[in-house]
């Protein structure tokens, strides 16, 4: 159903491109030219969000459409942080996107400046993030800030960190420039506004015990995951990529 899911995504965002192509040519009062939709060029890329492509259009030096896909898992970490907590993570990505991206100095005679641009656009966003902790028998832990002592059979507390079917829009910064008539590098830093995300923690096996009256570690495991569903800065995705274009 992912895969479904992220191919009909991928098809709106195209349909949603032309689009804003046929409307441009209407408006302008230009004869239709169909040669416009066929991509120009088109790219291999991986970063924070995974590795994919793209397919690449050039309306002018001076604006251009990128509409892509990246997944899987690429990262740049084994665990993550979260409220005072270490987590094991298992990315699972999954981004198509659509972006326009503005090169301010497009026309200009050196062609590493030329390379310079601004994205804006919006991606659909299937991010699901596994996360997983395990204590040894006998040791200290917090969760939420409480202390704890896990018991003699450890403890393995285990959830999931989810931004599930969203689209969201996206700013970044770029840097594209061509090495020859065809091949050229870029590298991209930006992020999307995702919202908050869904998240979920709890114990799977093991026992804990706490010296504070009354606290007990599945409740405090809840809002934990609370705490970071509703944490602000988990509601922008950050992206970094770099990656290599072929342009025909």
């Amino acid at each position: 159903m992912k895969a479904l899911r992220t191919v009909l995504a991928v098809s709106l965002l195209a349909a949603a491109g032309t689009a804003m192509a046929d409307s441009s040519v209407v408006h302008d009062g230009y004869a239709f030219d169909q040669n416009k939709l066929i991509p120009t060029g088109a790219r291999l890329e991986a970063g924070t969000t995974g590795y994919g492509g793209a397919l690449l259009w050039t309306a002018n030096p001076y604006v251009g459409l990128a509409l892509g896909y990246n997944g899987g898992d690429v990262s740049w970490s084994d665990d993550v942080k979260v409220n005072g907590s270490t987590y094991d993570m298992d990315m699972d990505n999954s981004v198509a996107y659509l972006n326009a991206e503005i090169r301010p100095w497009g026309a200009s005679a050196n062609r590493w400046v030329q390379g310079l641009y601004v994205a804006a656009g919006v991606g659909y966003i299937d991010n699901d993030y596994g996360l997983d902790r395990r204590v040894d028998g006998g040791r200290n832990f917090s969760v939420n800030n409480a202390d704890f002592q896990a018991g003699a059979e450890g403890v393995n507390i285990k959830g999931n960190l989810n931004y599930d079917n969203e689209f969201a829009p996206y700013v970044g910064l770029g840097w594209a420039p061509k090495i020859n008539k065809n091949w050229g590098v870029f590298g991209e830093v930006g992020a999307y506004y995702t919202g908050n995300p869904s998240v979920n923690l709890q114990r799977v096996s093991g026992s804990a015990t706490s010296n504070l009256p009354g606290v007990n570690l599945d409740d405090e495991l809840a809002a934990e995951a609370h705490k970071i569903a509703n944490d602000d800065k988990y509601q922008w995705m950050p992206v970094g990529k770099v990656g290599v274009s072929y342009h025909w």
